[in-house]
C-alpha cells in the first residue's frame, strides 16, 4: 500500500488509500476493554454485521485487488496461502500461514519457495482447492483487463515480464510448478526472502478455471473463505455475504467468522457514517467502518463522552507524512539546504495542522516506528519540538545564503490533513522563521499526484507520503530509494533520484535474509545511513481513530493494518 489514496479505498479492501503508524501497540484506549464494549464481551456466533463505509469495494476480483494481508472484507471471501495474524498490535504484524501449512519453504538461496496446501480446503460449491488453482489465480492477474492488484510478481517471478495471462497465453506460467494437488512451487529471478509477505495479497487466491468468467468474475467470485458473495450492487457499492457452509474452522486458524451476514454499504459521507455509529441505533448497534477516521472536531466531541470514547478504536498503520526534495532542482542540490529547511521544522505546529497529538505522532525516522519495520531511532536534524531556526539560518549563510531564499512548496488541495493546505501553511510558517520564504503551490489531487510522479516534472519541494505493502522495511525503502527502481517514463517513487551503489547492493543483501527478524534491524540500519543525505524531512506517523457500534465486540486491530479487523468481530 503506498500511501492512502491507495489505502482507504484498497485497505477498505484492506486499507492498499488502501489506506494505516507508529510505536505503540494499537489497542483501544487505555480505559476500554479492547475485547468489547458493554457488560458480557463473550463473542458469540450469529446476527448481522454492518460495514458503513466511504469507498466502494470496487473491482471485487482477486486478481485486481491490491491489498495488505489480503484485505479486510475480501479476505473474508479470499483466503490465500499465507495471511496476517489476527492479533491486536505488534503480535498482529506477524505472517502466518492460510491455505499452506506454513509461511512456505525457501531454497536456493530463497529464489525457490515451496508450498504445501493444507488437506480438506473446499470453495463455497464444495470442491476441493487445489494448488492448480492457485497457480491459475495468480496467472489470469496479469491479464491485462483484470490489472490493479500488486505489481511485485511480475518482477518476481522468472519469465513474467512479458506475461499478458491465461486468456492469451494458455501455456500459462513456467516459473509456477504444481507437482501434485497440494504442493505449488514459485522460481524467482532473485532471493525474495519476504515472499510470505507477498504470498498475502489476493492474487495468491485460488481460481476454478471452469468458474472464471473474466470481468465478470467479480460479481459472484467462488469463495474459499468464510463467507461468499449473495449480491454486488453498482460495482461493490452494496455488497452482501453469507455463510459458506463448506468453510471449516479446522483448516482456518486466523478468522473467527461470528457473524452470519455482513452487509457492507458505501457511498456514504463521511460525518454520516460516523454519526450513524454514534448514535447506534437500530441495524447501526451492529455496523463497524473500515475506511472512515474520526476527524479533529469529531474526536474532541467523543473525548468528551465516556461512553462514545470507550467505543473507538485506536490503530497504527506502517506510514510517513513527510517532505520530498529533488536534489535536481536549485537550491535543493545543496545538501546544506536541504539540512537547514530539515532543522527548520516544527513538527508541534505540523502536528496541530494534522488534528492534533490525538491524530498524528512526531516522525524523525523515515521508517514507521514499529519494531516489523526495523524501526531504528535516529534524529540527524534535531529541530526539538518547534524547530532550530538558528542553526538553519547558519547553515543557509553556509550554503551561500546569508539574507535568505525564497523557495516554492507543491501541495495537494485535498482536506486529508497529509499533503494538503494545513500541512503546507504550518511549513511555511516554521520556515518563515529562518529567513526562508514558502510561496505555497497548491494543486487539485490527480493533478498533484501526476506533477510528484513524473520525473520530467517532479517539483524540487513537495509533501509527500508512503505506506506499506506489509509490515516490513524492504516495501519501504525500496522503491523510494534503491536507483534501479527510478522510472522514467512512468509513475516514479524514488523522488530524490538516489543512485547509491551502496545502498543498492545493501537492499539486496537484505532480500536474501528469510530470518525476518534479522532482516528488520539491517533495514533499520540502511534507514538511519539514507537518512544522512537529508533526501526527506519525515513530519509525522498518523494515527487512526475508529467508531464502533454499541454491540460490537471482539475488538482486534493489529499494527499490519491499523484498522478493525471484521473478521473477528461478533454482533449478538
Amino acid at each position: 500500500m503506498r500511501h492512502p489514496s491507495v489505502i482507504a479505498r484498497r485497505v477498505a479492501a484492506a486499507s492498499v488509500s488502501l489506506v494505516v503508524a507508529a510505536g505503540a501497540a494499537a489497542c483501544g484506549p487505555e480505559d476500554n476493554d479492547a475485547k468489547g464494549a458493554g457488560g458480557d464481551s463473550t463473542p458469540r456466533k450469529g446476527g448481522t454485521l454492518t460495514v458503513l463505509n466511504s469507498n466502494p469495494q470496487e473491482d471485487f476480483d482477486p486478481g485486481r485487488l491490491y491489498t495488505s494481508g489480503g484485505g479486510n472484507v475480501p479476505s473474508l471471501v479470499f483466503r490465500t496461502l499465507t495471511t496476517r495474524n489476527r492479533e491486536d498490535g505488534a503480535a498482529g504484524a506477524k505472517v502466518v500461514p492460510d491455505l499452506a501449512t506454513d509461511t512456505g519453504r525457501p531454497s536456493k538461496n530463497a529464489t525457490v519457495w515451496t508450498y504445501t496446501l493444507k488437506e480438506g480446503l473446499k470453495y463455497e460449491d464444495g470442491a476441493a482447492i487445489t494448488s492448480a488453482d492457485i497457480k491459475y489465480g495468480i496467472e489470469r492477474s496479469f491479464a491485462p483487463e483484470l490489472s490493479g492488484g500488486a505489481p511485485y510478481l511480475r518482477d518476481w517471478l522468472v519469465g513474467a515480464a512479458d506475461y499478458q495471462g491465461p486468456y492469451k497465453d494458455k501455456k500459462g506460467l513456467s516459473a509456477i510448478e504444481t507437482p501434485d494437488e497440494r504442493t505449488i512451487v514459485f522460481h524467482l529471478n532473485k532471493p525474495e526472502g519476504e515472499f510470505p509477505y507477498l504470498a498475502t495479497q489476493t492474487q495468491f487466491t485460488p481460481v476454478p478455471k471452469a468458474k472464471d468468467n473474466g470481468t465478470k468474475y467479480e460479481e459472484h467470485p467462488i469463495s474459499s473463505g468464510p463467507y461468499k458473495v449473495v449480491k454486488n450492487e453498482n460495482d461493490g457499492e452494496r455488497l452482501t455475504l453469507e455463510r459458506n457452509t463448506y468453510w471449516s474452522a479446522a483448516t482456518d486458524a486466523e478468522r473467527k467468522a461470528y457473524p452470519a451476514r455482513i452487509d457492507v454499504r458505501s457511498g456514504l459521507d463521511s460525518s454520516v457514517i460516523n454519526q450513524r455509529l454514534s448514535a447506534s441505533q437500530g441495524a447501526d448497534a451492529t455496523a463497524v467502518t473500515t475506511d472512515t477516521n474520526l476527524g479533529p472536531a469529531e474526536l474532541a466531541k467523543v473525548t468528551g463522552d465516556k461512553a462514545l470514547a470507550a467505543r473507538v478504536g485506536t490503530g497504527h498503520f506502517g506510514y510517513t507524512n513527510y517532505i520530498a526534495f529533488n536534489p535536481k532542482v536549485k537550491p535543493f542540490n545543496n545538501v546544506k539546504v536541504r539540512q537547514a529547511i530539515s532543522y527548520a521544522i516544527d513538527r508541534s505546529s505540523v502536528i496541530n495542522a494534522a488534528g492534533g497529538s490525538s491524530l498524528a505522532e512526531a516522525a524523525t525516522t523515515y521508517l514507521p516506528n514499529q519494531k516489523s519495520f526495523g524501526y531504528t531511532p535516529y534524529d540527524h536534524f534535531p529541530a526539538g519540538t518547534s524547530g532550530n531556526p538558528a542553526k538553519a539560518k547558519e547553515l543557509l549563510k553556509e550554503a551561500g545564503y546569508k539574507n535568505g531564499l525564497t523557495i516554492s512548496l507543491t501541495h495537494s488541495n485535498s482536506k486529508d490533513f497529509e499533503t494538503s493546505p494545513e500541512i503546507a501553511t504550518a511549513v511555511q510558517d516554521a520556515l518563515k522563521k529562518a529567513g526562508i520564504t514558502v510561496k505555497l503551490q497548491g494543486l487539485e489531487e490527480n493533478d498533484y499526484k501526476d506533477k510528484i510522479h513524473s520525473v520530467k516534472t517532479e517539483p524540487g519541494f513537495f509533501l509527500a507520503h508512503w505506506g506499506a505493502d506489509w509490515p516490513s522495511g524492504g516495501p519501504f525503502l525500496a522503491p523510494i530509494f534503491d536507483g534501479r527502481q527510478i522510472v522514467k517514463d512512468g509513475a516514479n517513487f524514488n523522488t530524490g533520484f538516489l543512485d547509491d551503489k551502496s545502498v543498492n547492493a545493501e537492499i539486496d543483501a537484505i532480500n536474501k535474509l528469510t530470518d525476518l527478524d534479522a532482516a528488520a534491524k539491517r533495514w533499520g540500519a540502511l534507514d538511519q545511513k539514507i537518512g544522512e543525505q537529508a533526501l526527506t524531512v519525515p513530519l509525522f506517523h498518523p494515527v487512526y481513530k475508529r467508531l464502533y457500534g454499541s454491540a460490537v465486540k471482539n475488538i482486534v486491530i493489529s499494527d499490519w493494518t491499523g484498522v478493525l479487523d471484521i473478521s473477528q468481530v461478533s454482533v449478538k
